[in-house]
C-alpha cells in the first residue's frame, strides 16, 4: 500500500485521472439508475390459488385447501403453509425458508398440485405462481356521473393509449367489474316450453363454437376448413336455438330467457370524489424509473382530457413518484446541510485547502457509490437513500486522520510532498483497518433472514461501497492534492479574507492547544491516577443506561410508523349485512371526513388547496386491508356487501402544519360508534411492520379459538393507549342447510342431483367463456334476480328427475337455517384467530402490553382453552427476527473486527482494549434520545451498528499511536498521555464533523422523515460520547491491563522464588544426612 500511495501522490496526474472516473462515472450513471419506492425484490414465496365458485368456506376449506396441504407434506424447503378459505375461493401462501431455490421450489409445488385427484367438478384451474411486490407508480381515476359501460369503455381506452406510451409498459384497469353475459331463465318459462337448464346450457355449448375442421388441398393452394359460430355479445346468444322443429319453427334461448350483456353480478362499487369511477394503475417494470413513468402518466392525463367521452374525467391518485421526490429531496438538503457543516468545522481546525480537500471525499465516495449501485442491482429507493444519510457523518473519517497527520508531517519537515506521503503512509494502517473494521460492522444487516432481510440489505451494500471509495480517496487522490501547490506550507494568506479567516484558525487552535495542555492533559493524569475509579464510573452509567433500556424507562418502539399522505378507513359491518346498509355507513364515514376537512381549512392558507385532495370510497371490497405490513399479505381479504373501505389523500407535507396522524385522530373522533359494525380500522403508515400487538390463537376448533380471542380482546380494551381491536373470526352469512328426503330416493332422485340443481338456479352455470378484446367475458345461466330474493324461492323450486318429471323441491329435500363463516384462516394446518391492536405511542408501549401478556394474561388465558396455542405475529414477529439476527451478526462482527484488530496491532489484548470503548456509545445514544424526546427503535440500532465502527476507528488511532511512541523508548503511562494528547485533535475532528454531517436529519422536519431521526441521534450522541471515552477509559484500560500483567508476574516471580528456596533447603538437607551417615563419630553423638 505505501508504493501505491507514494506513486499517486508524486503522480497527480493518475490522482487526478481517478478522482474524474469517480465524479464522471457518477454523474454519468445517476440519470441510469433504477428509481423505486422499495428494493425490488424476489420473495420466497409461492401463493396457490384455487377458485370453487358457490361454495361456502366450509366447502372450500375441505374440499380445496386441506387438500392442497396435504400434497404439499414432506415437500423439503417449505417454512409455513398460510392458508384461507373465503366464500368461493381458496388460497394457499407457501412460505419457503430462506435461500430455497424458488424456481424449483414453484415447479414441485405445481407437480403436487397437478396430481391432486378428488376436486370437485365445480373448481376451476388452480393458479400457482410466485408472489410478487406490485410496484404501483400511480393510478388515474377515471370518474363521472355516465353510463357503467361508457366508464369501463373509456378506463380500457386509458389503459391501451398508457401502454402505447414511450417509458410505459404495465398498466391495469382496477375497481371495474367484470363483464358477464346472464341468460335469465325464469321459473314459468321452464315449465310452459317444457325445457330445464341443463338444456339450456347444453344448446348454447352446442351452438356457440368456433371449431377448425381440418384443410382441403385444391389446386390453387391450400384451403382450411372452420366452423364459425361462436356468439359474443347478447344478441347472438338471443339466437342459439333451443329445440328445432320439424315444421321448421325454432325455439329460440331469447324465447325462454332474458339475456343481458352486462356486468357480474357484485356489490362492489367505487367512487371517487362522490363520482362512480373506475382505477387505471400504472406499474414500474424492470428498469423503468418511477420519476419517468409519474411524468409520463401525468403528462398523458393533462393532455388526454379531449379524446375521452363527455363527463368523463382523469384524476391523478396517489403519486408514489411523489413520497420518492421527497426523500430525494431530504437526502439533497441534509447531504447540502450536512456537508457544509463539515466543511466549516473543518476549516476552524485546518487549513482551507486541507479542509476543503478533505471534505471533498464526500461527494466523491457518494458518486462513486452511486457510479456501482447499477452493477450490484441496486436501485435509488427510500432504503438506499436512508444509507446514504447514515453514511454521510463517517464517510470523511478516514480523510479527516490522513489530512491531520499529513499536514503534521508537513509543518515538521517543511516539504510538502514528501510530507504528505509520509503523512499519508504513517496513517495507512490504521485508516485501512478502521474503515474495514467499519464495514465488518455493518455486515450482519447482510444476513438477516426473510422477505424483510432481503430489503434491509441495501442499507449495508450502500455504506459499504461509501465507505471503499472514501478509502480509495483518502489513500490515493487526497496526498496527491495535499502534496502539490504553489504555496509553501506556512505561507501566510495574502487576501483580507483570507487573513481575517487564518487570525480565526489561529485562535481557535490557540484555544484548542491551551484546551489540550491545561484541561485535558491534567483530567488525563488524575483519570490514569485514579484509573480503577474511572473505570467504575464509565462501566456503573454504562449499566444504568443498561438498565434503563431493559426496564422499559426508555421505551424501545421497534419500527417508527412511516407517516404517508393517504389515510384509510376500513370499515367491517356484520356478516349478512344488506349493501344498501353498508353504503349508508360509508357515507357517515365521508360526511365525517368532510367535517374535518372544512374545519382544517378553516385555520389554513388554502393557497396550496385544500388539505384533502381527492376521498376514494370502495364499498363490497377493502383493496388496502392487504398492504399492513413489510410486504403485502398474500391471499386476499374477499368481497362481501358487509365490507367498505375509504381513503382520503392530503395535500404534501411541506403544504401543511398539520400531520397525518393528528387528522387520522380527528377523523376518528369525528366518526364515533357506528351501529352494526363489528370492525372500522384507521391507518395512515405508509411502510410498517405490521400489527404492533398480534396474537395468533391456533387450534382445530373454531368455537374455542373465538372464545379466546374474545377473552383476549376483553382484556386490551382494559388496557390505555390501545385501540382498534379487533380479531380475524367472522361469523358467516346465513346458509340454508338441506338434506334429501327418503321419498327422494323413490323418484331416483340423489342429494348431488338437488345440489346441482340448485346451484344451477341460484349461483348459476357457466356455459361458456370468450374473448371480447382485451376482456374475457363469462357466460352464465342462472333464475332472474327477482327469483333469487328470498327463502320461498327455493321452496317454489321444482327438481327435475330423471325421467323429465318435475316435483317440488319441499317434497325431495328438508332445508333448514344455519350460519357458517366468513373466512377460516390455518397456519401449518391448523385453524387460527387472529387478534389484532393498535397502541397509541404517547400513552403505551407495545412491548410493555406484549411482556404483560406473555407473562400473566394469556398463561391464564390458554389453561382455560387447553386446545389452544398462540404465537406472536406482526411486529412482534418481525422485531423478534431483527433483533436476534442482528445479536447473532453482530457476535460474529466482533470476532471479525477482534481479528482485523490484531493483524495490525500484532497483540491478543490491544483489540479487546479496543473494543471496550464499543458499548459505551450507548451512554450518548440514550442521552441524546431523552434530551429530544424520542423512543429508541429499529433505527436507532442500525445507528449503533455504524457507531460501533466510528468508535472503533478513533481507539485504533489512539493505540497505534501509543504503540509508536513505545517503539521509540517511551514508557506505557508517557505514552498513553502523549498519545492522547497527540490524536485529540483527529478523534475530536472526526467526532465533530460526524455530529456536524448528522445534525440537518436530527433538526428535519418533514412528516415524512421522523422515522429515521433516531438512527441519526444514536450515531451522533454516541459516537460524542464514546469519543470523551476513547480519549480516558483507553488510556486508562492500557494502565489496568499493564497492572494486571504486572500482578500476575509477580506471583509468578513469588512462586518461582519459593520453589527455589524450598528445592535449595531439600539439597541442604539432604547433603547433611549424607554428611551424618558417613561419619561414625558424628552419628554416634
Amino acid at each position: 500500500m505505501n508504493a501505491t500511495i507514494a506513486w499517486f501522490a508524486r503522480n497527480h496526474v493518475a490522482a487526478n485521472l481517478l478522482m474524474a472516473l469517480l465524479v464522471v462515472g457518477g454523474l454519468l450513471t445517476v440519470p441510469m439508475i433504477k428509481q423505486e419506492m422499495i428494493p425490488d425484490i424476489d420473495l420466497d414465496v409461492v401463493t396457490v390459488s384455487v377458485p370453487y365458485p358457490g361454495a361456502s368456506p366450509e366447502e372450500v376449506e375441505k374440499a380445496v385447501v386441506v387438500r392442497v396441504e396435504e400434497a404439499m407434506e414432506g415437500l423439503p424447503g417449505i417454512k409455513r403453509l398460510r392458508s384461507t378459505a373465503f366464500e368461493g375461493m381458496g388460497s394457499v401462501v407457501v412460505e419457503l425458508q430462506a435461500g430455497a431455490d424458488v424456481s424449483r421450489r414453484l415447479a414441485d409445488i405445481r407437480a403436487r398440485i397437478d396430481s391432486i385427484d378428488g376436486f370437485p367438478d365445480e373448481v376451476k384451474r388452480p393458479v400457482v405462481k410466485q408472489a410478487e411486490v406490485g410496484r404501483a407508480v400511480l393510478s388515474i381515476a377515471v370518474s363521472g356521473r355516465v353510463d357503467e359501460h361508457v366508464l369501463t369503455q373509456a378506463a380500457a381506452q386509458v389503459r391501451d393509449e398508457l401502454v402505447a406510451l414511450p417509458g410505459v409498459s404495465q398498466v391495469r384497469v382496477r375497481a371495474a367489474r367484470p363483464y358477464e353475459v346472464r341468460i335469465e331463465v325464469s321459473k314459468a318459462a321452464l315449465q310452459r316450453y317444457g325445457v330445464s337448464f341443463d338444456d339450456v346450457s347444453a344448446a348454447v355449448r352446442r351452438s356457440s363454437l368456433d371449431l377448425p375442421g381440418g384443410s382441403v388441398r385444391a389446386r390453387g393452394g391450400e384451403i382450411l376448413l372452420r366452423a364459425k359460430g361462436k356468439a359474443i355479445d347478447g344478441r347472438a346468444f338471443e339466437e342459439v336455438a333451443l329445440v328445432s322443429r320439424r315444421d321448421g319453427t325454432r325455439l329460440r334461448v331469447g324465447d325462454v330467457a332474458r339475456v343481458v350483456d352486462g356486468f357480474a353480478e357484485t356489490d362492489q362499487t367505487s367512487l371517487f370524489d362522490g363520482e362512480p369511477a373506475v382505477m387505471v394503475t400504472a406499474f414500474q417494470v424492470g428498469d423503468e424509473k418511477m420519476l419517468d413513468v409519474s411524468e409520463t402518466v401525468e403528462a398523458y392525463v393533462a393532455s388526454g382530457q379531449a379524446t375521452l367521452p363527455p363527463g368523463v374525467s382523469l384524476t391523478v391518485w396517489m403519486n408514489a413518484a411523489d413520497f420518492l421526490q421527497d426523500r430525494l429531496g431530504s437526502m439533497m438538503r441534509n447531504a447540502r446541510g450536512g456537508f457544509a457543516l463539515v466543511l466549516a468545522v473543518l476549516a476552524l481546525f485546518l487549513r482551507f485547502r486541507l479542509a476543503l480537500w478533505v471534505s471533498l471525499g464526500i461527494p466523491i465516495a457518494f458518486l462513486g457509490a452511486l457510479a456501482v449501485l447499477p452493477s450490484l442491482d441496486q436501485s435509488v429507493n427510500w432504503i438506499s437513500l436512508l444509507g446514504f444519510i447514515v453514511v454521510l457523518g463517517i464517510v470523511v473519517d478516514d480523510a479527516i486522520v490522513v489530512g491531520e497527520n499529513t499536514y503534521a508531517e508537513q509543518q515538521r519537515t517543511g516539504k510538502k510532498l514528501e510530507g504528505a506521503i509520509r503523512g499519508a503512509q504513517g496513517i495507512a494502517i490504521p485508516v485501512f483497518f478502521g474503515v474495514a473494521t467499519t464495514i465488518a460492522a455493518f455486515s450482519p444487516m447482510l444476513f438477516i433472514p426473510g422477505s424483510m432481510g432481503k430489503m434491509t440489505a441495501v442499507l449495508p451494500i450502500v455504506v459499504i461501497a461509501c465507505l471503499v471509495f472514501s478509502l480509495v480517496e483518502a489513500m490515493w487522490v487526497l496526498p496527491a492534492h495535499l502534496g502539490h501547490g504553489k504555496k509553501g506550507v506556512s505561507d501566510p494568506p495574502t487576501r483580507g479574507i483570507s487573513r481575517a479567516w487564518r487570525s480565526l484558525q489561529d485562535r481557535v487552535a490557540a484555544g484548542l492547544d491551551t484546551t489540550i495542555e491545561h484541561r485535558y492533559r491534567p483530567a488525563l493524569e488524575w483519570a490514569l491516577e485514579w484509573r480503577y475509579l474511572t473505570m467504575s464510573v464509565a462501566v456503573a452509567l454504562l449499566l444504568v443506561c443498561g438498565a434503563a433500556l431493559a426496564g422499559g424507562w426508555i421505551r424501545f418502539t421497534f419500527q417508527e410508523p412511516v407517516e404517508g399522505d393517504l389515510i384509510t378507513a376500513a370499515l367491517t359491518m356484520a356478516p349478512g349485512t344488506p349493501v344498501e346498509v353498508t353504503t349508508a355507513a360509508t357515507s357517515h364515514l365521508e360526511r365525517a371526513a368532510h367535517e374535518v376537512q372544512l374545519e382544517a381549512d378553516a385555520a389554513r392558507d388554502l393557497s396550496h388547496g385544500s388539505i384533502f385532495r381527492h376521498m376514494m370510497t370502495n364499498v363490497g371490497s377493502q383493496p388496502m386491508s392487504n398492504h399492513k405490513g413489510p410486504l403485502p399479505k398474500f391471499g386476499g381479504s374477499g368481497s362481501a356487501a358487509n365490507l367498505a373501505e375509504v381513503q382520503v389523500e392530503m395535500i404534501a407535507p411541506d403544504f401543511r402544519d398539520v400531520g397525518t396522524e393528528e387528522m387520522q385522530r380527528r377523523w376518528r373522533e369525528r366518526v364515533g360508534d357506528i351501529p352494526g359494525a363489528e370492525e372500522l380500522r384507521f391507518s395512515n403508515s405508509m411502510i410498517t411492520a405490521g400489527a404492533p400487538i398480534e396474537v395468533e390463537l391456533r387450534g382445530q376448533e373454531l368455537a374455542d379459538l373465538a372464545a379466546a380471542a374474545k377473552a383476549l380482546k376483553a382484556h386490551l380494551e382494559t388496557v390505555p393507549g390501545v385501540y382498534d381491536i379487533a380479531d380475524s373470526f367472522r361469523g358467516g352469512k346465513q346458509e340454508l342447510q338441506f338434506q334429501v328426503l327418503p321419498a327422494a330416493e323413490t323418484l331416483g332422485i340423489s342429494l348431488a342431483d338437488i345440489a346441482r340443481q340448485v346451484r344451477q338456479a341460484f349461483h348459476g352455470e357457466e356455459v361458456q367463456r370468450f374473448q371480447r378484446g382485451r376482456d374475457e367475458v363469462k357466460v352464465m345461466v342462472r333464475y332472474p334476480l327477482s327469483e333469487r330474493r328470498s327463502l320461498g324461492d327455493v321452496d317454489a323450486m321444482q327438481i327435475r328427475t330423471a325421467d323429465g318429471r318435475e316435483v317440488p323441491f319441499a317434497a325431495v329435500a328438508k332445508a333448514r337455517l344455519g350460519r357458517g363463516f366468513a373466512a377460516i384462516r390455518r397456519v401449518d394446518r391448523q385453524r387460527v384467530v387472529s387478534v389484532t391492536a393498535d397502541v397509541d405511542l404517547a400513552l403505551a408501549n407495545a412491548n410493555e402490553i406484549v411482556a404483560d401478556l406473555e407473562e400473566r394474561v394469556l398463561p391464564e388465558l390458554l389453561s382455560a382453552h387447553p386446545g389452544v396455542r398462540h404465537a406472536f405475529e406482526g411486529e412482534q414477529a418481525e422485531q423478534r427476527t431483527f433483533l436476534s439476527a442482528m445479536a447473532r451478526g453482530q457476535l460474529i462482527a466482533f470476532l471479525v473486527i477482534y481479528a482485523l484488530l490484531a493483524i495490525p496491532l500484532r497483540s491478543y489484548i490491544q483489540p479487546l482494549i479496543i473494543m471496550t470503548a464499543i458499548p459505551f456509545g450507548l451512554i450518548g445514544a440514550t442521552a441524546g434520545h431523552v434530551l429530544l424526546g424520542y423512543d429508541f427503535s429499529m433505527y436507532s440500532v442500525i445507528g449503533l451498528v455504524a457507531l460501533s465502527g466510528v468508535v472503533v476507528n478513533a481507539s485504533l488511532v489512539l493505540v497505534d499511536h501509543v504503540n509508536h511512541l513505545r517503539r521509540q523508548g517511551a514508557r506505557l503511562a508517557e505514552a498513553v498521555r502523549d498519545a492522547g494528547r497527540a490524536r485529540l485533535r483527529a478523534i475530536m475532528l472526526t467526532s465533530l464533523t460526524t455530529f456536524a454531517g448528522l445534525t440537518p436529519m436530527m433538526l428535519e422536519r418533514s412528516m415524512s422523515a421522523q422515522f429515521m431521526i433516531p438512527m441519526a441521534i444514536a450515531l451522533a450522541f454516541g459516537v460524542i460520547f464514546a469519543s470523551l471515552i476513547t480519549l480516558f477509559f483507553v488510556p486508562c484500560a492500557h494502565l489496568v491491563v499493564e497492572d494486571i500483567q504486572n500482578l500476575l508476574h509477580g506471583r509468578l516471580d513469588k512462586r518461582a522464588s519459593a520453589r527455589i528456596r524450598r528445592a535449595r533447603r531439600d539439597a541442604e538437607r539432604g547433603a547433611g544426612q549424607e554428611g551424618s551417615a558417613s561419619d561414625p563419630l558424628r552419628a554416634e553423638s
